[in-house]
């Protein structure tokens, strides 16, 4: 399964005690491939970073060069989809190069994606994709 995960849903996931834990858990288990891009990055360590300081930012990011299911993904088109917050855009740019099965996000932004037939991204919320965890889960 190939996911990009809006930099919100990969901040709720961080703490142990939050109920978005088992997606951060299930990157780490190699339970899905996760797609990034620069501005993708460079957006997460930003707000990583005002969010729980730097230390706590390398660590993460640190955690996150070892895993073998995160994939660079060069961005050769910018489609411009989301116009009430066009830095959104780098979510859903990335989301269609990397070919990704789900967009996941909790931000009303991405709801016109829904409507878009071409390029298609399948957007979805952070409690919608634990339940797709859950079901994939053989355990």
């Amino acid at each position: 399964m190939r996911v990009i995960l809006d930099t919100n849903v990969l901040l709720v996931s961080l703490p142990r005690h939050s109920q978005f834990r088992p997606i951060y858990d299930a990157l780490r288990e190699g339970k899905f491939e996760l797609g990034v891009s620069t501005n993708i990055l460079l957006e997460c360590e930003e707000v990583f970073t005002k969010k729980n300081g730097l230390v706590h930012t390398d660590f993460v990011f640190k955690e996150l060069e070892n895993l073998d299911n995160i994939f660079k993904q060069n961005i050769h088109f910018h489609w411009n989809l989301i116009h009430s917050d066009p830095d959104d855009n780098i979510f859903s740019d990335c989301a269609f190069a990397f070919r990704a099965d789900y967009l996941v996000t909790n931000d009303s932004d991405f709801n016109v994606l829904k409507k878009v037939d071409f390029p298609k991204v399948n957007v979805i919320n952070a409690d919608q994709f634990l339940e797709i965890l859950k079901q994939s889960d053989p355990t």
